[in-house]
């Protein structure tokens, strides 16, 4: 079993103002997965611009101060949730077109979170799904929170591997981002980083200003903070830039590609 992520910074922009599709990189990662030949595939795929200006916008995961601010806070969370739902649609879509026999499972219906961390979800839907041969399409997304003073919380992608891995012990854990790798320090910001094959710790980030995207879910740092935990499990990881021709199906088919690997 392989579990890939889809940052939603390589499936749309997330600097635009409106919800905006990179249908170039979208189109071509799903022929790649199709090409690649993967059996047992999960797929979990970031909100990008489709959730993070909205979960910002209303706050979602911050505590409520009033009835009224409550009720603005529930507006949007429906927004948001119907916002990802839309980006789901058309990633498996995308995927579907190329052949993939992608199911979408939405987050909200399965996965509840106390304090902004996952603590209960029915994952056997998603073990039914792939027992039967299709790819389950996950989603960051917006989920009922346990904590009375939050109520609605944000689940991340990369919280959602996490969770998925711990428990389904996947072969592998693959990133695709819009990066080369993990840096020392910003690639984007910087004009000498460089790129940490092997990373165990965050202690060996010369600085955790390591993403240009500061969102909702904590950017890369967040990421990193979610593979270390799991590699404190034996699982190993990946982190790829899903923006370069055929490193995704390289990937996928088990070849050594550039980028670092997390591990233990």
């Amino acid at each position: 079993m392989i579990i890939l992520k889809l940052g939603g910074s390589i499936i749309t922009d997330k600097a635009a103002k409106e919800p905006t599709v990179n249908h170039n990189h979208l189109n071509r990662i799903a022929r790649e997965i199709k090409n690649s030949n993967t059996s047992d595939l999960i797929i979990v795929h970031g909100a990008g611009s489709y959730g993070h200006p909205f979960a910002k916008e209303y706050s979602i995961g911050k505590p409520f101060s009033s009835d009224e601010d409550f009720q603005k806070k529930r507006m949007g969370f429906a927004i948001t949730q119907s916002w990802v739902k839309k980006l789901n649609s058309i990633v498996c879509d995308a995927l579907r077109k190329h052949g993939v026999p992608a199911i979408s499972i939405q987050p909200s219906s399965f996965i509840t979170t106390e304090n902004k961390r996952i603590n209960k979800a029915d994952i056997s839907i998603v073990d039914s799904y792939l027992k039967k041969g299709f790819v389950p399409v996950i989603y960051g997304d917006v989920v009922l929170d346990e904590d009375p003073s939050i109520q609605m919380a944000v689940v991340s992608g990369d919280q959602i591997i996490s969770y998925l891995a711990k428990n389904l012990l996947p072969e592998r854990v693959i990133l695709g981002t819009d990066v080369d790798g993990v840096f020392n320090k910003n690639p984007k910001l910087n004009k000498d980083p460089r790129i940490i094959e092997t990373l165990s710790s965050l202690q060996e980030l010369d600085s955790v200003d390591s993403t240009t995207t500061v969102d909702v879910t904590g950017g890369m740092i967040g990421k990193l903070e979610e593979l270390l935990k799991l590699a404190q499990l034996g699982i190993e990881s990946e982190i790829i830039n899903a923006g370069c021709n055929n490193l995704i199906e390289e990937a996928l088919k088990g070849k050594k590609v550039p980028g670092t690997v997390i591990k233990k």
